[in-house]
């Protein structure tokens, strides 16, 4: 290979992911972070690393492989990784651009000139309006005329950023102004589009190789249809209800719409159609990069779809033809993110306690204990991926896997995860786009268990035994000269809920290796050991850590925050005034109101952005605005962002 060595234009999992396969061809590896990411795993594991100032800083990362004297630049996904600037340059400077040309990225990165593109190959497209430069009135006359339901989407950008469903014309004026001021902030361009609503939409994609010398294969396809807010949560390859001949006009479309542009590399042509209608496939984009979900392609085809790209990179044909392309047995991904189900899926963030991975499964990540998951990226931590000979076979595997994951200190979507594979539909392989959001009532995560209540006040005490001075008169066992002592706490609603009413009392007594714990009138018997517990006679793996205000646990399937509770005694007026909290770690982006403003209830006061999320905060009763953050200012997860005071509430 002519290639040496490549630099890693991202970070996290997919960077130690691209860094594997570079390895893999006798490649050096070169890192680039932020001094926010100094300590990053991936920075820990490449040949070098250089200091950025940002990811998206085009001028830097190019600097950044001229230092290191890196031969090829490969982007990852995100970021810049479909930046047809940052591959001109490249060409400008000599340096290899792992991914397609820059005309290619430019006519795909724009979902109007794509579709333009696509469809003169006899590619079809979803009926619409599509055109540049609309205004919001050209918008709502073409909207008058497809009739609701529609989507409005932005030309640049995708992963759901400035999309928005309507079902009533009405609705469409805000939501253009939503839209508009979305896209602006994730893609630089505000222009907008409109697509007819597929009723029952399937969302699936397939993968396509190319090389310099005209030659493009695809491998498959993906189920992509499980998504919550146009972001896939589980993929699975192959689609588990294509027929033979379906997939193949799948397959031979696809290639046509990488032929279109000239397309070199490996790339991702999506599609949506209606599950009624399988037979009529409708072009939805082409992801010029690497996709998230590549590793149910790589499990299925034995394919490392990375080292594909470097030796395209460097100018090699393909070795493979598509009669060579066999696909073997089911795979099945799962995203765990840092976001919290019961919180409408808000970004969470924390510092990672304590770190438990699957065996027996894929998991790509770049966790570590003591990582600070910060708010400034993408909430993905992991993907845990599961092969196996058939379908059902993969599922079962991948919800043991998920049962095994544990990021204890912060709030994850496992149990969501695992709740989505329970579902009939899935195992019946009956998915669209919508299933999520009907089914929300079967996947709201259960209330916490007697057996989490009971480990996590054994955990507790153990934690103030160690913490104490060494002495039986010390210790909380509950040892006396006499009868034992019960050991009592008490927790808040779990899973950083409010202590109130949902406060729950645990009542320990006898040595933590011979335990009664009793919650009302339950009973559990429980032995805490290291590594260990056992509950009523059952040995059960453990993970814990215990902070000032609350204990985390991990069992197998369940991952719990306790907070400890703890009445606010106050009694303040001032301290009880509804304050707006904020939901998640990140920045404001917006602030509605002026302080002292005069609001009623239900009004937005501030907008709050995290890991490419936006989220509105609306007064929570009538009053006057105390605000206490600005546009811009950093926040984290349960900062009192504004106070809304009653008239007769002290200023």
């Amino acid at each position: 290979m002519s290639l040496h060595s490549v630099l890693i234009a991202n970070r996290g999992e997919i960077a130690l992911r691209i860094l594997r396969s570079v390895r893999a061809l006798g490649l050096a590896g070169v890192a680039v972070h932020t001094a926010e990411d100094s300590a990053s795993p991936h920075v820990a594991a490449a040949d070098a690393a250089v200091r950025i100032d940002s990811y998206l800083d085009l001028d830097q990362v190019l600097a950044a492989a001229r230092t290191s004297g890196a031969d090829a630049i490969h982007p990852g996904y995100g970021f810049l990784s479909e930046n047809a600037e940052l591959a001109r340059a490249c060409a400008v400077a000599g340096i290899v651009f792992v991914g397609p040309p820059a005309e290619a990225i430019a006519t795909m990165g724009d979902k109007i000139t794509a579709r333009e593109t696509v469809s003169a190959r006899g590619v079809p497209v979803v009926p619409g309006l599509a055109a540049p430069g609309l205004d919001d009135a050209a918008l709502l006359a073409g909207a008058a005329e497809i009739g609701a339901p529609l989507l409005v989407k932005p030309a640049a950008g995708g992963g759901g950023k400035g999309m928005h469903r309507i079902e009533d014309l009405a609705a469409l004026p805000a939501a253009l102004v939503t839209a508009r001021r979305e896209a602006a902030g994730a893609f630089g361009d505000d222009t907008l589009f409109l697509e007819r609503w597929i009723t029952a939409p399937r969302h699936l994609e397939v993968q396509i190789l190319a090389d310099a010398h005209g030659h493009v294969i695809h491998l498959g396809e993906r189920e992509c249809s499980l998504q919550r807010r146009h972001q896939k949560v589980i993929e699975e390859a192959p689609s588990p209800s294509l027929t033979p001949a379906q997939r193949e006009h799948l397959g031979t479309i696809a290639i046509e719409a990488a032929r279109a542009v000239d397309y070199v590399g490996a790339g991702t042509v999506e599609f949506i159609l209606d599950a009624h209608a399988p037979d009529e496939p409708f072009f939805l984009e082409m992801n010029t990069r690497l996709q998230v979900e590549h590793a149910v392609t790589e499990a299925v085809t034995g394919i490392d779809l990375v080292a594909a790209q470097l030796r395209i990179a460097a100018g090699e044909p393909l070795d493979l033809s598509q009669e060579d392309v066999q696909v073997s047995g089911h795979a099945v991904e799962a995203r765990v993110y840092a976001e919290d189900p019961d919180a409408g899926f808000l970004p969470t963030g924390g510092t990672v306690l304590d770190l438990a991975l699957p065996a027996g499964a894929r998991v790509d990540h770049a966790l570590a204990k003591g990582l600070e998951i910060s708010a400034s990226y993408d909430p993905m931590l992991a993907k845990v991926i599961a092969h196996a000979d058939t379908r059902e076979q993969a599922l079962a595997a991948l919800d043991r896997a998920l049962a095994g994951t544990h990021v204890l200190g912060v709030v994850t979507n496992t149990a969501f995860l695992r709740a989505l594979l329970a579902l009939p539909e899935l195992g019946e392989g009956r998915l669209d786009t919508g299933l999520i959001e009907r089914s929300m009532d079967a996947l709201r995560r259960p209330p916490v268990t007697a057996r989490a209540l009971a480990v996590a006040a054994l955990v507790h005490r153990a934690h103030l035994d160690d913490a104490r001075p060494a002495g039986l008169w010390h210790r909380p066992s509950g040892w006396r000269l006499g009868a034992d002592a019960p050991f009592a706490v008490r927790f808040a609603v779990a899973d950083g809920g409010a202590a109130g009413a949902g406060a729950v009392t645990v009542t320990l007594t006898g040595p933590s290796t011979q335990a009664t714990a009793r919650i009302g009138e339950t009973e559990l018997h429980l032995g805490l050991h290291p590594g260990t517990v056992t509950v009523d006679g059952v040995r059960l793996p453990l993970r814990h850590h215990t902070t000032e205000d609350a204990v985390w646990i991990g069992l197998p399937g369940e991952d719990r925050e306790l907070v400890l509770h703890r009445p606010d005694r106050t009694g303040s007026r001032r301290a009880s005034a509804p304050t707006l909290a904020s939901p998640m770690p990140g920045a404001v982006t917006a602030v509605l109101v002026a302080d002292g403003e005069r609001v009623t209830e239900g009004q937005p006061v501030l907008v709050v952005e995290a890991m490419k999320m936006e989220h509105t905060l609306h007064a929570p009763s009538a009053g006057t605005v105390r605000l206490h953050a600005g546009a811009g200012q950093r926040v984290t997860r349960g900062q009192q962002l504004a106070q809304v005071l009653a008239e007769e509430a002290p200023l």
